[in-house]
């Protein structure tokens, strides 16, 4: 432990802690712009600078905490420094802040503001311009609201091990940027979104589908059927200054229903769907001596991730689609068909938690009816948008349920949405469907929790099953790396693209830096999704009615050929990514 002294308060701390840290914990503020919990710490911006004595002021975000230290973060000259580092971002900044996404929720705006700054005080002088990145189907790039905070970068090369834009140039020709400034489209992105949600400004955003879902609903002649992923509900309610980790499920579906969508569906359906057909091909690949491990294939930025990076491991890939893409297909075939709807005048929406599910509704692949399963996907933030645009006081929505005949749904299902939660509910029925008795303590707790790699071992009537989880794909790159090497072996394995899962997702509420240091997303709304799996009725896919029901009328069993024709897809290395040397 070492002792210091910052504002006229004694501090103790443990040694290594930085003094951005140390005041923190003491409950001194410090602002920060490119500091980022757990990602970024590399004193770029300047904003946290403090005056411990130096001749010069110091980064708190990376200067260490020392034994009889004495930090001032107050004082007229610290502040003056402050604003006039904010002051000279500004001056090359796009402050269109109206029309921004980021625009009261953006962490330079409110930095400006706390410190005091308007348009007058910023240097005038040369702008760089750059055009806008539409290339991609998941998200844009906007360099003229980037402030060169460098978290993008080390998200996307430390957590998700891409590493696909970097800075480029020097001084103030330094821009983040593609390698050889290529299309982001181009790269070997995965589409993840992580990097929008760790920017603290409007430089990255999801690629909005809203216009278009505005103009389904006002087309009388459309049928509009909107699905939403079980992170969403645990997410949602803090875009209205709810806290976080409240579940908002009945709220949700009464604003989708004012809308005017026509049937609210829930994806937790098709994620109990997802699990008898899962568990089905675990157990022939099992039996029949099939590939395994078996991966899971639930998240669009890890099989992206795999399709470039690890394309050996493609044939390990579970056959079943996304379960939005199910619930697309069952949506297009099989309600179709009970409520005679002619299919080409069906459109599905999801509501994601996700920036990769827009380019994954566009593959050709994923269009079992010959209309596309999925026809526009929007992130839990362009809901919000959509709901605010309409005038709803979305607090005060009395709660309503999800429409019948696709809208049932087990524990199993809500608990997709966490990290590990695939994997516990895949064991639950897998259980049952091997040795025919019934699981009395279904919380399978080896498997949960945030840690990026989680192994167990299960006996099941006899036979072991050796499961592993990673959730952020630098997690996964390990995982598959020990594979390969032959350090490990495993029958199961879930990966989700996100660290912490879909509840982490790249379209996910914005959490300012300065919250982090509070909370965790990744917790709290998992905690949201449990609560909800511990309440229900049923807490096991192969026991909700209406998937018995889909199985009797429809499919007949799982892994059926009409089950294989709709529900399950091929994967294929993509040919149009370039791997590209990091920067």
């Amino acid at each position: 432990m070492v002792n210091l002294t910052i504002d006229g308060k004694q501090v103790q701390v443990k040694d290594g802690t930085s003094v951005l840290e140390a005041a923190r914990q003491a409950h001194i503020h410090i602002p920060t712009l490119c500091f980022l919990k757990g990602t970024n710490a590399i004193g770029a911006c300047r904003v946290c600078v403090v005056d411990a004595g130096a001749r010069t002021l110091q980064a708190s975000c990376v200067l260490e905490a020392r034994e009889g230290m004495v930090v001032n973060t107050n004082t007229p000259k610290v502040r003056e420094a402050r604003k006039t580092i904010v002051e000279l971002i500004l001056s090359n900044h796009d402050k269109k802040c109206l029309s921004c996404v980021r625009n009261q929720n953006c962490e330079l705006q409110k930095l400006a503001m706390d410190l005091g700054i308007d348009d007058a005080d910023c240097f005038n002088g040369e702008d760089n311009k750059f055009e806008i990145d539409h290339s991609s189907k998941c998200i844009e790039r906007d360099n003229n609201k980037c402030i060169l905070c460098r978290r993008c970068v080390a998200v996307c090369k430390n957590s998700q091990a891409c590493g696909v834009i970097g800075p480029v140039n020097r001084g103030f020709k330094t821009s983040i940027e593609s390698p050889w400034e290529l299309p982001i489209n181009s790269t070997a992105c995965i589409g993840c979104g992580q990097c929008v949600v760790a920017c603290p400004t409007g430089a990255l955003r999801e690629t909005s589908e809203i216009d278009r879902v505005w103009n389904m609903l006002a087309d009388d002649d459309l049928h509009v059927v909107v699905q939403t992923a079980p992170a969403v509900r645990a997410a949602l309610g803090e875009e209205f200054g709810i806290k976080m980790g409240t579940n908002v499920t009945g709220r949700m579906v009464a604003a989708l229903r004012r809308l005017r969508f026509n049937k609210v569906f829930d994806t937790d359906f098709a994620a109990d769907l997802t699990i008898m057909e899962e568990a089905t091909e675990l157990l022939e690949r099992i039996n029949n001596n099939g590939v395994l491990p078996m991966i899971t294939s639930c998240s669009p930025g890890w099989i992206n991730y795999c399709e470039v990076y690890y394309p050996e491991f493609i044939s390990n890939l579970s056959s079943c689609k996304s379960p939005h893409e199910m619930m697309g297909a069952v949506i297009k075939s099989y309600y179709a068909e009970k409520e005679n709807i002619p299919v080409e005048k069906i459109r599905v929406v999801s509501v994601m938690p996700c920036t990769a599910k827009k380019g994954e509704a566009r593959r050709p692949q994923l269009a079992a009816t010959g209309y596309p399963d999925v026809d526009a996907v929007i992130t839990t933030r362009e809901l919000a948008k959509m709901i605010k645009a309409s005038g709803m006081d979305f607090v005060n929505l009395p709660e309503e349920s999800f429409d019948p005949i696709l809208g049932e749904s087990t524990g199993a299902g809500v608990i997709f949405g966490a990290t590990g939660g695939v994997m516990e509910a895949a064991l639950r029925t897998a259980y049952e469907t091997i040795t025919g008795e019934t699981l009395d303590n279904l919380d399978f707790t080896a498997v949960r929790g945030i840690s990026g790699i989680k192994e167990a071992s299960v006996n099941i009537g006899g036979t072991t099953l050796n499961v592993a989880v990673a959730n952020g794909t630098a997690n996964a790159k390990k995982l598959l790396d020990r594979i390969k090497s032959g350090e490990k072996q495993y029958h199961f394995i879930e990966i989700m693209g996100c660290p912490g899962g879909c509840v982490n997702g790249g379209g996910q509420p914005v959490i300012p830096a300065e919250l982090r240091f509070e909370i965790d997303p990744r917790v709290e709304r998992a905690k949201a999704l449990y609560r909800e799996d511990a309440e229900k009725v049923l807490r096991k896919s192969h026991e909700n009615p209406s998937i018995k029901k889909i199985y009797e009328e429809f499919f007949e069993k799982p892994n059926s050929y009409k089950a294989h024709h709709l529900l399950h897809t091929t994967y294929k290395q993509e040919p149009k990514y370039k791997i590209v040397p990091e920067i």
